[in-house]
């Protein structure tokens, strides 16, 4: 499936280069949540609230630390942005801590991102699969 193929249905790797300090510098991620929709059906949603989030969970074992961002998720409007970020929030609670010296700052950092729904990276993705998002205006 191509992207733009508005019968078929969208299959999206997005590339961001050199993203936040060099996170998915020159890494290709596949999105999670948009599996089979179009274009138009990326459109819509986004018109309608929804946003591309990342979270960060991290690992160690005594010495080695690693803090690494998850693959970009699709959430919908009606989504809890918390409650899609658990596995990660779980996986840096119970592996992260750890390390020393860098394991309990990264598991800090890292938990403080997901608890406030991830990191939103709807802009960046958005201009990757050229569907504009959608500037929300506070009703006066």
């Amino acid at each position: 499936m191509k992207a733009g193929n508005e019968s078929q249905g969208i299959l999206l790797f997005v590339f961001l280069p050199c993203y936040n300090g060099g996170l998915f510098q020159g890494d290709s991620m596949q999105i999670q949540g948009i599996e089979g929709m179009t274009t138009g059906q990326v459109q819509f949603e986004l018109q309608r609230g929804a946003k591309f989030v990342f979270y960060y969970y991290c690992v160690s074992a005594l010495v080695i630390t690693f803090r690494r961002p998850s693959g970009i998720y699709f959430l919908r409007a009606d989504e809890n942005a918390i409650v899609k970020g658990l596995p990660w929030t779980l996986l840096t609670v119970l592996a992260g801590w750890w390390g020393i010296p860098w394991g309990p700052i990264y598991s800090i950092q890292s938990l403080l991102i997901n608890f406030k729904g991830g990191k939103d990276v709807t802009a960046e993705v958005a201009r990757q699969l050229n569907v504009a998002p959608v500037a929300v205006v506070p009703a006066t």
